[in-house]
């Protein structure tokens, strides 16, 4: 083979191996260049949704190109939505199912929106978090994942694989070996799980396990140092972790994608380039790239790189072109399961509703409070949330909350704002709350220092208002409580018909 058509042919097994994102609601020339130059996928964002309409013009206009394009999405439903991000999701996350614990009900949530990604022409779902929340002061799993027991979340692991993949869209289990004990964002910086192979093997790794059972065929690597595995590199970067854990040890054989390369636990110390050709060479297949570097000139560099790591002997030219025929076998195989959910039925409509009524729970003192009859005054405290949650996502309750009851008022309240001294509860919490029930919300308070010293002193001052955690349930910070197990817009309107009407309980 000549130097120009090898040159130009490891151009096309980099450019297979990326998934990258792009800005806009139409697809850039860039984008479409570069698909027809070897891309073999991309991956969706908020920022490329207006409407599941638009959306499926969207990704027509992409496989114009390539009818097999995998078209990838990071949605989780509950809190981390991306095809519902400008309303909430209509569907509870993934603590809501758990703590429902009917694995049919799973399955059910899963398939309803596997239809609507189908039809919107999404072929691949970054979900669900198989991750185990063993850790409860976790900052970037939480909610997203089905709870703290290792058989429960792999029950509802395997029946949310099976539901979305029914209805025609390919699952993704995410983010081996599991993200759930951790104490640090890895959108930030590089967390560590050190626990030994044996309680790894015990707490972490079921989830996975079941979850290769129920025929995943995509893994998404985690960002974090496993010491009893490889003590120097991240999952994403260790062939210890990919190739002897999860191909030698559970026996996966599909694809590895990774979670997003540009996040500072791997790019602080290798850099976005570095970082993507150490995830090649450890056994990643597809690597996602875009969440922020969305821009034609990141491409380019990772394509750049990785084909000079191959001339350079840092990367083997038979494991790049091993990755790619995984993406192509992958592309191939999710085009057909794409054609074979058009045959399912839409009969999930409301089953979001559903769920999220069914995870409510709350005190006694809350029933014996409840209903309201009087228009209430919500206060909301706004944590700043992880960046897989996204900052614009609606959540809460005050909305749906002032449609059953006319006149319901609402502030918002930040944490910096109390620190800062610049609001003060009394003047927008108390006082237009006398003589009106006053309903607080909150968001995982037990991990938010100010969020629980806010809730204790407006409940001391307020014995009778109706504390609504939307979170990660804590210790009881109130007498009258309503949980609703994560903080969806169905879940927001699940809490809102509780408040106004006794017989939802």
């Amino acid at each position: 083979m000549s130097s120009s058509k090898h040159s130009s042919e490891l151009r096309r097994l980099a450019l297979s191996v990326l998934q990258p994102g792009f800005v806009g609601t139409e697809a850039p020339d860039w984008i479409l260049r570069d698909i027809g130059d070897g891309l073999a996928s991309v991956v969706l964002f908020s920022r490329n949704i207006v409407s599941t309409e638009q959306v499926a013009r969207l990704t027509a206009q992409l496989r114009a190109e390539n009818p097999d394009l995998i078209v990838a999405i990071d949605e989780e439903a509950g809190d981390v939505t991306r095809i519902e991000s400008a309303t909430g999701s209509s569907r509870p996350g993934n603590f809501a199912l758990g703590t429902v614990d009917d694995p049919a009900l799973t399955e059910a949530v899963a398939a309803d929106l596997g239809r609507q990604l189908r039809a919107a022409g999404v072929s691949l779902d970054y979900a669900p978090s198989a991750d185990v929340n063993s850790n409860p002061d976790n900052p970037i799993i939480g909610v997203r994942s089905f709870g703290s027991d290792p058989e429960l979340v792999s029950r509802h692991t395997t029946a949310w694989i099976r539901g979305l993949q029914s209805s025609g869209v390919a699952a993704c289990a995410k983010h081996f070996p599991g993200h759930g004990d951790v104490a640090v964002d890895s959108h930030h910086d590089l967390p560590a799980y050190p626990a030994g192979r044996d309680e790894i093997a015990a707490q972490a790794l079921p989830p996975f396990r079941a979850a290769v059972a129920a025929g995943v065929r995509a893994v998404m690597s985690g960002h974090l140092l496993v010491p009893a595995y490889d003590p120097d590199l991240p999952a994403t970067l260790s062939r210890r972790i990919l190739h002897g854990l999860l191909r030698d040890e559970l026996g996966f054989d599909g694809l590895v994608v990774s979670d997003a390369i540009e996040m500072g636990a791997v790019t602080r110390r290798y850099g976005i380039d570095g970082a993507t050709v150490k995830a090649v060479a450890a056994g990643v297949d597809a690597v996602c790239v875009g969440g922020e570097s969305a821009e034609e000139a990141t491409v380019a560099l990772l394509v750049k790189a990785l084909t000079a790591a191959v001339t350079g002997g840092e990367l083997a030219e038979e494991r790049l072109a091993g990755a790619a025929d995984r993406v192509r076998e992958f592309a191939r195989w999710s085009a057909g399961l794409r054609a074979a959910g058009a045959a399912q039925d839409a009969t999930g409509e409301g089953i979001g509703h559903v769920a999220a009524r069914r995870a409510v729970r709350l005190t006694g003192a809350a029933r014996a409070a409840l209903p309201l009859t009087a228009a209430p005054h919500v206060v909301e405290l706004a944590p700043v949330t992880n960046m897989a949650i996204g900052k614009e996502t609606p959540w809460g309750v005050a909305g749906p909350l002032a449609e059953r009851l006319p006149g319901t008022t609402c502030v918002r309240v930040r944490g910096q704002e109390l620190e800062e001294g610049t609001v003060a509860l009394e003047s927008c919490a108390l006082e237009p709350a006398v003589g009106r029930p006053l309903v607080i919300v909150a968001r995982d308070a037990a991990r938010h220092a100010w969020m629980s010293r806010a809730v204790t002193g407006l409940t001391a001052a307020r014995p009778d208002a109706i504390v609504v955690e939307m979170g990660l349930p804590g210790a009881a910070t109130a007498a009258a409580q309503i949980f609703t197990h994560g903080a969806s817009a169905a879940s927001g309107v699940a809490a809102a018909e509780v408040l106004t009407d006794t017989s939802a309980l």
